[in-house]
């Protein structure tokens, strides 16, 4: 009797342990502020009040198990957005968005897109011999937009949440955008804010 309870116990054991999993979610609280955090350091409301964005705090990664036959863990951890490769491009987008792009942000000749990156809706509000420098200026900055997504998902080592990154920065641009600029709402349409 007393092996045959020792056997049952050994083998719940075994069948838990198995069975757990860990599932790491996109932390979508901790994006949001970490896009905050960025956005802000670009557009901000005056030059010096951009800066760059410390490292956080080294801290473990915790999580948690239901003991359940499949169970899941949820990491907890700040988001990284602190590495050289985002502070220098944090830097070109600020650098890009007070000389050349603000003023076009403000005129509405620019308008941000719904998925993060920014589009020439106007090219008419834009005088003539500077739309050149209006057109490379929106390219490269989307160029930035496209990489600083994907390098905040490889420096918080996963790519996967590439998409996840961008879209709640495109919220956050659009939330922080200033009054008077045009944005995309979800269904495509330019709107006003």
């Amino acid at each position: 009797m007393q092996k045959r309870q020792w056997s049952i116990a050994l083998i719940s054991v075994a069948l838990i342990t198995a069975c757990v999993t860990i599932n790491v979610y996109f932390p979508a609280a901790e994006a949001q502020q970490a896009a905050e955090r960025f956005i802000d350091n670009v557009i901000g409301d005056s030059p010096e009040s951009k800066t760059v964005v410390p490292a956080p705090a080294e801290r473990p990664l915790g999580f948690s198990v239901d003991l359940a036959l499949i169970s899941s863990a949820r990491a907890a951890a700040d988001l990284n957005i602190a590495t050289p490769a985002i502070q220098a491009i944090q830097t070109r987008m600020a650098q890009r968005f007070e000389q050349t792009l603000k003023q076009h942000f403000d005129s509405g000749a620019l308008g941000l897109r719904n998925d993060g990156l920014v589009e020439l809706r106007d090219a008419s509000a834009i005088a003539l011999p500077d739309r050149a420098a209006a057109k490379q200026a929106v390219a490269d900055e989307n160029r930035d937009r496209d990489a600083v997504y994907r390098e905040i998902a490889v420096a918080n080592q996963h790519p996967e949440w590439e998409d996840e990154i961008r879209s709640t920065f495109a919220k956050q641009w659009i939330a922080k955008a200033h009054p008077g600029w045009y944005f995309q709402n979800a269904a495509g349409a330019w709107e006003r804010k």
